[in-house]
Formats: structure tokens, sequence, C-alpha cells
């Protein structure tokens, strides 16, 4: 019997694909909240304090969360640009492997802020993939870091 056999996809551009939708995430993130205006000083600050009571984050996270929300006026317009540059950098793999180390500690901050509200792979995964591109080569193909290393060959990206 002859089994026919799919093409594998090679690491690199397996990463670029994480990478990618990675980026989209965030992209169709920020859409979502701007639509729903929580990166106004009121929406964001109401958002960060439902967290506060009814999350099961550690005491201390509760207070850093309280102290954003205090700032919400600049917290909020401050997430939306973080997510906002966070997925286009990680679509156009412009400084790949530093825009996923950072992904990864937002999602890593979000995901302690909604412990016990949300389904505790909602971000894990995302973070997982984040942290895996912060780890692999995401910049090597499809992406301006080859532009990037190829001019600037010292940079760490």
């Amino acid at each position: 019997m002859n089994e026919s056999k799919l093409p594998a996809l090679d690491a690199v551009l397996t990463l670029v694909l994480l990478r990618v939708t990675l980026g989209a995430f965030f992209v169709s993130t920020f859409f979502e909240n701007l639509g729903k205006e929580l990166y106004t000083a009121k929406g964001y600050a109401g958002l960060i304090r439902y967290y506060i009571q009814y999350g099961h984050a550690p005491a201390v996270w509760k207070q850093v969360m309280g102290f954003m929300a205090a700032h919400s006026a600049i917290a909020g317009p401050g997430q939306a640009v973080l997510e906002a540059s966070l997925g286009v950098f990680l679509i156009l793999g412009f400084f790949s492997r530093p825009a996923a180390l950072v992904a990864f500690g937002f999602l890593t901050g979000l995901w302690v802020s909604e412990r016990g509200i949300g389904w505790i792979w909602e971000l894990l995964v995302p973070m997982v993939v984040a942290l895996a591109l912060a780890l692999g080569p995401s910049g090597k193909r499809a992406a301006v870091d080859v532009a990037l290393a190829q001019r600037w060959p010292q940079l760490p990206i």
C-alpha cells in the first residue's frame, strides 16, 4: 500500500506562521478593545477594577493593577499603543524576537490578572507561542529582520 505523505514545513517557516498569527491576534484584540472603549480612562479603569474584584491574582499583583487603574488616562492609551505595535511588529517581522519577548511578558501579566476569571488556556497558549518566538529564529524568513540583519549583523535580532 502506497501511503502519500504530506510535505512537512520546516521549523523556521512554522515559526513564521506562528509569528504572523500571534501578530494578527494582537491587532484583532486592539480593534476589539478599541470598539469596546477599553483604552479610554473610564473603560480601562473599569476593566482593571473588575479584575481586582473578581480575579484571583496575588495581592501584590492586585496592587499593581490598582496603580494602573488609578493612572488609566495614561495606562489605557499606553496599552493600546503596545498591543497595536506588537501586532504590527510581529506581522512584519520587525524586531521579531524582542517583540515576542515583550508579548510574552505582557500576556503573562494579563494571564495573572485574569486568573480565576477566564479559561486558563485562553492566554496560556499565546504565551507559549510568544515564548517560542522569542527563543526561536522567527525573524529569519518573511521578515523585515532579514534586511536589518544584512545591514547591521551585530543587531541582536
